[in-house]
Formats: structure tokens, sequence, C-alpha cells
């Protein structure tokens, strides 16, 4: 869902290349919060101390805590996929956000946003599972005996691409819905503050769409690592 004025958008307008924003308005903002994250974390690492100032106090919280589910659910040998992990949630609990905002835009609200993102988690996990195991990961598609081999094969490349589709579409439709509503709230009776409920929801529930498909990613990449079978 796109907010009536979108300020990048605007911007590239003024710039010349307002075809390209109104095409592409996914991919403007995307690369705009990606630039944004990637400044901010620059900053808040770039004078480490051992007395933390307020802004690493923030960010060692945040990255403590994902740390600590990590570890939870994968184990101390997850610990590599951390910088995935966080980025993944950080990220597109950011995108999500953003899109309460007038005037910005929730890049997850865009299908093809959302399957990149499930293209990256489904990358690393097979990924990883061939680093770690070799062909013999091959044998997890096969199933229990080789007697039905043929038939479990077809049925799990099938299940695993469906984890694909299931993990785009989630993200993209609790997204775009919430921000339709948003939207149409304000349009109708913004001036008496009724919006307001709905979009401290929206916080939450952004949060909760961008932890679920963290879990979701260490549950299949810890997967693709215990497979030795």
């Amino acid at each position: 869902m796109e907010h009536p004025v979108m300020l990048l958008v605007w911007i590239l307008e003024k710039l010349g290349l307002g075809h390209f924003a109104h095409e592409y308005p996914h991919l403007v903002y995307t690369w705009f919060f990606a630039l944004v994250l990637i400044t901010v974390g620059r900053l808040a690492t770039r004078k480490v101390s051992m007395i933390p100032g307020p802004i690493q106090n923030f960010f060692e919280a945040i990255i403590e805590a994902i740390s600590k589910f990590q570890d939870s659910m994968m184990g101390r040998h997850g610990r590599p996929f951390l910088p995935l992990m966080a980025t993944l949630m950080i990220f597109v609990f950011f995108c999500n956000f953003n899109g309460l905002i007038p005037g910005s835009f929730s890049p997850t609200s865009n299908l093809n946003t959302t399957l990149a993102l499930a293209l990256v988690i489904f990358g690393a996990t097979h990924i990883t599972g061939i680093r770690t195991h070799g062909f013999r990961y091959i044998k997890h598609f096969l199933g229990p005996a080789p007697a039905i081999a043929p038939l479990m094969f077809p049925v799990e490349i099938i299940s695993h691409l469906a984890r694909v589709l299931s993990l785009s579409l989630r993200l993209f439709g609790n997204v775009m819905g919430e921000d339709l509503v948003i939207a149409l709230l304000f349009s109708l009776v913004g001036q008496y503050f009724l919006p307001l409920p709905m979009m401290f929801l929206g916080t939450f529930t952004g949060f909760l769409q961008a932890f679920i498909m963290t879990l979701l990613a260490m549950v299949y990449v810890n997967e693709a690592l215990e497979h030795s079978h």
C-alpha cells in the first residue's frame, strides 16, 4: 500500500528520476533504508568503548537479545549466522515500521521485496546444508528408506519450495493489510485521531512479523546444519 505522497519519490521526481521512482518505489525505499541502517551501524561501531555511550548501549542490547534468542534456537554452532539473522530481523522491522509513517513506504508491502528476502533464506539454508554435509545433504530429500526415495524426492522439493511462497506471502500480506487499513482510516476519520490505535498495533505486528520471519530462518538453517543422514 502506497501513501498518497511518498517523500523519496517526490525528491527523485525533482531530480528527473520520477518514472523509475513511481515504477519501483519498493526498490527506492529498500536501498534508502539499507543505506540508513549501514550508516547508523557504522556510526554506532566507529568508537566502540569499554564504557559504552547511549547509542552503543542501545545496539548492544538489541544484538545481545537476538544472540540469546538464536542460541536458544540453534545452539552455539549457530553463532556464525548471527550477522544474517540480526540483519534480517532489524531490516524487516525497520521496513515494516516505516510503512506507518505518512510520506514513507514499507518495501515489505511489495511482494518482490518479501520474495527476495525469502530467497535469501532459502539459499542460505541449502548452501549451509551442502557446505556442512557435502552431497550427503541430498539424502535428506530421499526419505528414510531407498524404496520410497522416488516418491519422497518430489514431495521434499515441493515442500522446500513452498517455504519460499509461505515466507514471502505471509510477510507481504500482513504488512500490506496493515498499511491499507491505516491509509483508509486516515482518509475517512483521520481528523479524529482514530487511526492512532491501529498505528500502535501496527508497530507491534511489524515487530511480530520480523520476529516470525527470523525465527523460521533460524529453524530452517538449523535443520540444514543438523541433517547428517
